[in-house]
C-alpha cells in the first residue's frame, strides 16, 4: 500500500499582502520538505488572505493573485521544492462571461490551485458558495464545476524513521505521525516505484453542503480528499467541525485534511484546528488552536486503481474542452491534463466534472522525521503564539501532537478574543494602544487582553476620574497597572468639564447631558493622546451594552477597535475570573484586581449610580439577550420562553433603538454565533415594533 506524508499548513495569511503570503507558502513548503513531506496543503485563499471582500471584483487585484501564482510556482521549483505538491488557495477569474447584472464584476473564483515543478498543474473554484452570516460570497464570486484529482507518484515510503511522533508548535515546527488511511499504524512495508494516489481537491463550504465534491470525490475513487478552509471561528464550533469533518470523509470514501488559516482580519477571527481523518472518519491529527502549526503525517492509502486517460490535448483548450469553462490559469492546468474529462451528477441540483492530471516524478528534498526540532516560536500561555515570534530559534519539539489538546470554552474565547486584537493591531502597522482604565471589569479585561497580544510595555492606560468617581476606582486602576506593568497617565477631567459647561451656557447640571459630557470629554482626551503618539485607541463596552444602547456617542464609543465589543457582560465576568485563575496555576500575578470583578458594575457618571439603575440584572438581561439577537426570536417566542413580559418589551426597544449606535462602533472580534456586525445587519429606520 502506497505511503504518503502530508503536511498541514495552518497559516496565519494578511488580506491584500500577496508577496507576504507568497513568502509564506514558500517558507512553510521548505520546513515541510524538511520533514520529508510530498504534499502540503494550505488554507482557502492563502495566496491573497480571506475574506478579500470587494477586492475580489477589481481586476487589478485578481490579476495579482493570478500573476502571483504563477511566480511562486516558479519560486519554489528554483529553490528545490518543486518535487512536492502543493495545494494552495488563491483568487481566480471565469474567462469568457459576458458581464451583465447579477453577475459579480469580472466573474472572480474562489481557487485552489496544485503547484509542482515550476507550474501551475490543475485549478478548480469553490462550488458551493455561503451566502449567510458573515459570509457574501454570491456577492463577490462565482461557482466552479469541477474536481480536480491529481495523481501523484509517491515512489515507496517517505524519508525517515514514522517511529516516536514528535510535533513542534506555532512557527513552523511539524508534528508526524505514522497512520493508514484505514486508521492502523503504518506497517513499513516499501512501495514500488510505480505507486501512486489519487488526491482529489475541494474548498472550504464544499465541505459543509451536501452534495457537490464530496459526493464527486467518491465517483472518481480518489484516496485522499483536501481541504483548504478560512472557516471563522464562534463558539463551540470546533466540536461540529470534527462531526463534519468526519461525516464527509465517509460519504466520500477517502481520507480528509482539512486545513484551516489561523489569525484575525477584521472582526473575524480563524481558528487554525486543522484536522485529518480516515475514510472511515478516525481521528488521525488535529492542529492547535489559535496557533500557526505544521501538521504532518504519514498515510497508507489505496493505489490509484487505473491509469488515466492518456493525453489527447496539449494546450489550454484541453480544459475548455472538459469543463466548458476557462479559467485565467487554464493553460496553467493542461501541463499536466489528461484531457478527458467526466462529467458526474454531484447530487445538489448540478453536474461535476471530474477532471485528472498526472503529476510527473520529480525529485524532491529528503527529509529526516527523527529531527523535528524545528522552531517552536513563542507560544502566550494565554493567546497563542505571539506575531513577533514566527520563525523565531530552534527550540525542543512540542510533544503535544499528532492530536492537540482542545482549549476549554473560556479559554478558547480568550485566545480568540487575544489574537482578533494582535493581528487587528499588527496588520493595521500599529506599535501601541490606548484605552480609558475606570478601575471597572470591562477596561480591566480589555487592557488585559491588550497587554496578553502585544506587551504591557506596548498599552497605555489612562486614569480619567471626574468628581463622581469613587476612591476605589482609581486604586483598582492603579493596582492593575501596578500588576501588568503598563504605561498610565492620569489626566482629571473635572476642569475640563467645567470649562465646557462654562462655555456652553445654561447647560445641565445633572441628567443624561450631564453624564454624556463627561463620557464625551474621555473620549477627546483618548483620541488626542492617540494623535500625539499614534496609539490605536481601544473601546471597552461589553455586548450587553452595545445591545441596549448602554454607552455615549463620541464618548466611550470612540476608538478604533473593540476588543470585548462580543462578550456578554455575564461572560466578561467569566474571562475575567478565568484570565485570573490561569496566572495562579502557573504561577503568575493575577492580571485584574479582584475588586474590579467583585464591586458592582457603574459607569459613575452621577452620584452612587449602578448599572442596575438603568438595566436589569445583567445574568437576567443577557439570557433574554441572546434568546432575542442570536436566537431571533419575536416577542411571543421570549415570552412562551419564559421572560418577563414587561422586561421583553422593554429590552427589545432598548435594542431596535440603539441600532444607530451600533453602526457607529468600531469593529471587534466576532466569537458569538451571532455579533453586532457582519452577521446582524437590521434597519435604523424602521417602524416595526415586536407585538406581546
Amino acid at each position: 500500500m502506497p505511503q504518503l506524508r502530508i503536511a498541514l499548513a495552518q497559516v496565519n495569511a494578511t488580506v491584500g499582502d500577496l508577496a507576504g503570503n507568497a513568502g509564506l507558502i514558500v517558507s512553510w513548503t521548505r520546513r515541510a520538505a524538511e520533514r520529508g513531506a510530498q504534499v502540503v496543503l494550505f488554507p482557502e485563499m492563502a495566496l491573497t488572505g480571506y475574506p478579500v471582500e470587494d477586492l475580489a471584483l477589481r481586476a487589478s487585484f485578481v490579476d495579482a493573485s493570478i500573476a502571483t501564482l504563477r511566480e511562486t510556482a516558479e519560486r519554489l521549483d528554483a529553490e528545490g521544492l518543486g518535487g512536492i505538491a502543493v495545494v494552495t488557495g488563491y483568487l481566480d477569474r471565469k474567462e469568457g462571461v459576458a458581464p451583465r447584472t447579477g453577475l459579480p464584476a469580472g466573474a472572480p473564483l474562489d481557487a485552489a490551485a496544485v503547484l509542482h515543478g515550476g507550474r501551475v498543474m490543475i485549478t478548480s473554484a469553490k462550488h458551493h458558495l455561503p451566502n449567510y452570516g458573515v459570509f457574501d460570497e454570491y456577492r463577490y464570486f462565482v461557482p466552479g464545476y469541477t474536481l480536480p484529482v491529481f495523481r501523484l507518484p509517491v515512489g515507496g515510503p517517505a524519508t525517515g524513521s514514522a517511529n516516536g511522533s514528535m510535533g513542534d508548535g506555532s512557527a513552523g515546527g511539524a508534528n508526524s505521525a505514522s497512520v493508514s488511511a484505514s486508521g492502523s499504524a503504518a506497517d513499513g512495508e516499501d512501495s514500488s516505484a510505480d505507486d501512486a494516489i489519487d488526491v482529489a481537491v475541494a474548498i472550504c463550504e464544499d465541505l459543509w453542503q451536501d452534495g457537490g465534491p464530496v459526493a464527486v470525490t467518491r465517483h472518481a475513487n480518489a484516496s485522499l480528499l483536501v481541504v483548504p478552509n478560512a472557516s471563522p471561528y464562534e463558539r463551540g464550533k470546533d466540536d461540529v467541525r470534527l462531526d463534519l469533518v468526519t461525516r464527509r470523509a465517509r460519504e466520500a470514501g477517502a481520507a480528509l485534511a482539512y486545513c484551516n488559516m489561523i489569525g484575525g482580519q477584521d472582526e473575524l477571527v480563524f481558528d487554525g484546528d486543522s484536522i485529518l481523518v480516515t475514510a472511515d472518519g478516525e481521528l488521525l491529527a488535529r492542529g492547535p488552536q489559535f496557533e500557526e502549526a505544521l501538521i504532518v503525517a504519514d498515510l497508507d492509502l489505496p493505489p490509484a486503481n487505473q491509469d488515466p486517460p492518456a493525453p489527447d490535448q496539449t494546450d489550454e483548450s484541453a480544459v475548455a474542452t472538459a469543463t466548458g469553462v476557462r479559467t485565467a490559469l487554464s493553460s496553467g492546468a493542461a501541463e499536466g491534463a489528461s484531457g478527458a474529462s467526466e462529467a458526474v451528477d454531484a447530487g445538489d441540483g448540478t453536474r461535476i466534472t471530474i477532471e485528472r492530471v498526472t503529476l510527473p516524478p520529480i525529485g524532491r528534498p529528503t527529509g529526516d522525521i527523527s529531527d523535528l526540532s524545528g522552531p517552536v516560536g513563542g507560544a502566550s500561555a494565554v493567546g497563542g503564539a505571539s506575531a513577533a515570534s514566527a520563525g523565531a530559534g530552534n527550540a525542543a519539539p512540542d510533544p503535544r501532537g499528532p492530536v492537540w489538546p482542545r482549549l476549554d470554552d473560556l479559554a478558547e474565547v480568550y485566545a480568540a478574543l487575544v489574537t482578533g486584537t494582535r493581528d487587528y493591531i499588527r496588520k493595521n502597522g500599529f506599535k501601541s494602544v490606548i484605552l480609558a482604565l475606570s478601575g471597572g471589569i470591562d477596561s480591566a479585561l480589555t487592557a488585559t487582553i491588550a497587554a496578553d497580544a502585544i506587551g504591557p510595555e506596548n498599552v497605555h492606560a489612562i486614569l480619567m476620574p471626574s468628581r463622581w468617581s469613587s476612591g476605589h476606582s482609581v486604586t483598582d486602576a492603579e493596582d492593575l497597572v501596578r500588576r501588568q506593568g503598563l504605561h498610565a497617565r492620569t489626566v482629571p477631567i473635572q476642569p475640563i468639564v467645567d470649562a465646557y459647561r462654562k462655555e456652553l451656557g445654561d447647560f445641565p447640571e445633572s441628567g443624561l447631558p450631564a453624564e454624556n459630557l463627561q463620557s464625551r470629554v474621555r473620549g477627546v482626551i483618548n483620541m488626542a493622546l492617540s494623535n500625539a503618539a499614534g496609539h490605536l485607541v481601544l473601546t471597552t463596552g461589553n455586548k450587553s451594552e452595545l445591545a441596549t444602547g448602554y454607552s455615549t456617542l463620541y464618548g466611550d464609543s470612540a476608538g478604533g477597535f473593540a476588543p470585548i465589543k462580543d462578550v456578554p457582560k455575564t461572560l466578561v465576568w467569566a474571562l475575567s475570573t478565568w484570565r485570573n485563575h490561569h496566572a495562579e496555576r502557573i504561577g503568575a500575578t493575577p492580571p485584574i484586581p479582584p475588586n474590579s470583578i467583585s464591586k458592582p458594575p457603574s459607569a459613575e457618571l452621577a452620584p452612587g449610580q449602578l448599572d442596575t439603575d438603568s438595566l436589569p440584572e445583567y445574568e437576567t438581561l443577557d439570557a433574554l439577550l441572546d434568546d432575542y439577537v442570536e436566537g431571533d426570536m419575536g416577542s411571543a417566542e421570549l415570552i412562551a420562553a419564559g421572560h418577563d413580559p414587561e422586561l421583553v418589551q422593554r429590552v427589545i426597544r432598548l435594542v431596535d433603538l440603539a441600532e444607530y449606535k451600533r453602526r457607529q462602533y468600531p469593529p471587534g472580534p466576532k466569537t458569538s454565533i451571532k455579533n453586532f456586525g457582519r452577521d446582524r445587519r437590521l434597519p435604523i429606520t424602521s417602524r416595526w415594533r415586536e407585538s406581546p
